[in-house]
């Protein structure tokens, strides 16, 4: 039987599981608009959201002060700006 104390617990661990998870996914759909995607045959939707995974990942190390997503659309027309994020 679960004690109370370790009910209290797994809440709040499953609160703050889901509390990153949500924060992942809105940036995901708000800078890079994954739920307007309509790749949806084999492995594509899944290699798609690895490439935009690894490019948060790359945006979010690179240490300007700017949005994610000034810092996607800049190096979508910046190529020194571009090579800056992904070369570090």
């Amino acid at each position: 039987m679960i004690e109370a104390a370790d009910a209290k617990r797994f809440a709040h661990a499953v609160r703050g599981h889901w509390g990153i998870e949500n924060g992942l996914h809105w940036r995901l759909d708000v800078v890079f608009g994954e739920d307007a995607s309509r790749i949806r045959k084999c492995n594509a939707p899944a290699i798609l959201t690895s490439i935009r995974h690894l490019c948060m990942n790359l945006f979010e190390h690179e240490p300007s002060t700017q949005r994610l997503a000034q810092k996607r659309r800049k190096a979508a027309w910046n190529d020194d700006y571009r090579a800056k994020v992904v070369l570090g």
